[in-house]
């Protein structure tokens, strides 16, 4: 199904689509954070406190988005950020969206915990691929993943830190939406109320795979979303710290990034081990609820490590104003996760590309509302900040 352009022109616009299409436990395990929300709501309330002071006459008649993260160049300084459960907002959601950023001209993300293997996203894909990584509690496990994300071409990784223990998603359990899924009367009618999903999304699958489950655990420890198997499972690596952070630097030979730093001292303790990027990255509001806005502190952070790494910014993204807001603050992409899953959930390849095209439109506007021909016009200089 393609998507016509007048379908959304906005975040909020294919949010509010996503949100009629999709069952009530899929919408909001991907819309809301934890607990009290405070942390999502902040995030929001924190780019809204940053303003823009913009040159005048400055506008140039050309202007460039483009951007070279690890030796390639990029159409836009954007990353579709890894996501669990993309493979269930459209009939096989991971490869549509790889091939989107493929075509569009951005860097995918793939993710430990998809329904699509990498292999098989790696296929569908011409673009160089990421690889999101979730440590395991056992290690030579791990290893043996990022193995295969290497061998289907991989060559840059993103390990996930910030989830040393399962945070607080209420809604979650309200909603019957973890894993196992429980089945109840209530999500049971939300699925049939939303019978274009069924059909088309877990109907699907299920005529042509059975339930879904991960695709990257190995044969012996997977198990199927209402966690139907046989063998042992698999949890998230225990106490895990910086030692484990060097043992998978000396591993893996391509780009390390490591995601979820919030504090000055641990970019430079990622820096220091040899990391080659880092993201300045609350979960998008979904792991602390008191955790501090990644545009509050990402001035500090990037200032600290200098060029000599990446520096890369999430959370809670909804305009182009955003990106160029943490580009300012030094950010050199942005990494946009929830805006990619509601314009694949309105129309799959066509509606992630869709998406795409809007925060690139929107950023390259606000940069010609603000006197920047090129990226590294954007600086700090450009920001008031309260």
């Amino acid at each position: 199904m393609l998507v016509r352009e007048h379908k959304f022109l906005n975040f909020a616009e294919a949010r509010a689509l996503a949100k009629n299409r999709l069952p009530r436990g899929i919408f909001e395990y991907i819309d809301r954070g934890t607990e009290d929300e405070w942390a999502l709501k902040d995030n929001r309330r924190a780019f809204e406190r940053v303003k823009i002071k913009p040159h005048i006459l400055k506008t140039a008649t050309t202007r460039s988005t483009t951007v070279n993260l690890f030796g390639h160049d990029y159409a836009a300084p954007l990353v579709v950020s890894p996501t669990a459960f993309a493979g269930l907002v459209w009939y096989r959601g991971e490869v549509e969206l790889a091939r989107a950023a493929a075509e569009f001209g951005i860097p995918f993300c793939a993710a430990t915990e998809a329904i699509t293997s990498v292999e098989e996203i790696a296929r569908a894909t011409t673009a160089p691929l990421w690889f999101q990584l979730y440590l395991w509690n056992k290690e030579e496990i791990s290893y043996n993943l990022i193995d295969r994300a290497w061998n289907a071409g991989a060559r840059t990784i993103l390990v996930t830190v910030d989830t040393p223990v399962m945070p607080k998603r209420e809604f979650n359990y309200r909603n019957g939406f973890d894993v196992p899924f429980q089945l109840s009367v209530r999500n049971i009618v939300d699925v049939a109320l939303h019978a274009r999903w069924a059909l088309s999304v877990l109907g699907r699958y299920v005529l042509s795979s059975g339930i879904p489950n991960f695709a990257n655990y190995p044969e012996r420890y997977r198990k199927n979303l209402l966690k139907r198997g046989t063998g042992p499972s698999l949890d998230l690596m225990p106490d895990l710290s910086w030692e484990h952070m060097r043992r998978l630097r000396d591993h893996w030979k391509g780009n390390l990034i490591i995601k979820g730093i919030l504090r000055q001292e641990d970019a430079i303790l990622a820096k220091q081990l040899g990391a080659d990027g880092i993201v300045v990255s609350n979960h998008g509001g979904r792991n602390l609820d008191s955790a501090v806005s990644p545009i509050e502190v990402l001035s500090e952070i990037a200032n600290s490590v200098g060029s000599s790494i990446t520096v890369l910014a999430d959370s809670s993204i909804q305009r182009g104003s955003d990106v160029f807001k943490l580009l300012a603050c030094g950010a050199k992409a942005v990494l946009v996760g929830r805006s990619m899953l509601y314009g694949t959930a309105v129309g799959g390849a066509a509606g992630a590309m869709q998406m795409m095209k809007v925060l690139r439109d929107e950023l390259g506007l606000t940069m010609d509302m603000s006197g920047c021909r090129v990226l590294s016009d954007i600086d700090r200089d450009l920001l008031l900040c309260p």
